[in-house]
């Protein structure tokens, strides 16, 4: 995977503030951005996997330890997901 790299500032000592080596600090940020433009629905839980260096799995299991919904599904789009759902469980169901 080729990779693009970002450069950011932040205060001196930033790192001693937050209780983090400036490595810990790095791979927090790229959680977090991760985690918020996943919660927001601006990159899959794939991108979010790779943004975060994780697997998939450990992403989603991580939204669960920070709150953030892997069900990001516009109204819209959840109605329908339930419905193909409930379809799907007739079927196998028989009924």
């Amino acid at each position: 995977m080729e990779t693009e790299e970002i450069k950011m500032k932040y205060p001196s000592g930033f790192e001693f503030a937050v209780h983090m080596t400036k490595e810990e600090l790095e791979h927090h940020i790229r959680l977090m951005a991760a985690l918020k433009m996943f919660e927001l629905g601006k990159i899959s839980s794939g991108k979010a996997a790779q943004l975060a260096g994780m697997s998939r799995v450990e992403f989603l299991e991580t939204c669960g330890r920070y709150r953030v919904s892997v069900f990001n599904y516009p109204p819209e789009e959840l109605e329908q997901e339930i419905r193909k759902d409930l379809e799907t469980s007739r079927k196998l169901s028989g009924k």
